[in-house]
């Protein structure tokens, strides 16, 4: 692929990018920032881009990578942050949310509730994993081996599977 069919394609899904970046930030300057700086990113590592491949996909997750290293130098400099408020915009995406304000709210509250209830060695590495931590890094910000990470965020799974089993399809 040229250096212009790849500029193209990358164009071609910039609205959803910025669709994406407003979920995640919540702010219309952060999420032309952050958009901005995902396409930099991407033009900038075209080689690394392997054809054939889901470009969507390889842009995103640059835009989520980039999303959650700004979020983590903001904290690192300000310890105001209040991580649930980060976890309910990182999460906020209205497409995988009822428009019934009530039942969603319900909902989520359920959620909440059962994450709550979890023990805390399997709600920290699970939730460390849900907003974007790789296993290793997991491992190694909480000193334990890669195997127990895995096993502790399995074990948060099923236990959140079973808590909130009236919400399956079928069920």
């Amino acid at each position: 692929m040229t250096a212009l069919e790849f500029s193209n394609h990358v164009q071609l899904l910039a609205h959803n990018m910025r669709q994406a970046a407003m979920r995640l930030t919540q702010d219309a300057d952060d999420a032309k920032d952050l958009v901005q700086e995902t396409l930099l990113k991407a033009l900038l590592n075209r080689e690394k881009f392997l054809p054939g491949t889901n470009l969507k996909a390889w842009l995103f997750t640059i835009m989520r990578n980039s999303f959650i290293n700004n979020y983590n130098k903001v904290t690192k400099r300000s310890s105001n942050s209040d991580f649930d408020d980060f976890l309910h915009h990182l999460n906020h995406d209205e497409n995988f949310m009822t428009h019934n304000k009530g039942t969603s709210s319900f909902v989520m509250s359920d959620i909440q509730t059962a994450i709550d209830a979890l023990q805390e060695e399997h709600r920290t590495p699970f939730m460390m994993y849900y907003v974007g931590y790789k296993y290793l890094e997991i491992a190694e910000m909480l000193k334990i081996p890669i195997g127990t990470v895995k096993n502790r965020i399995f074990i948060a799974r099923q236990e959140l599977k079973a808590m909130l089993k009236t919400y399956q399809a079928g069920a």
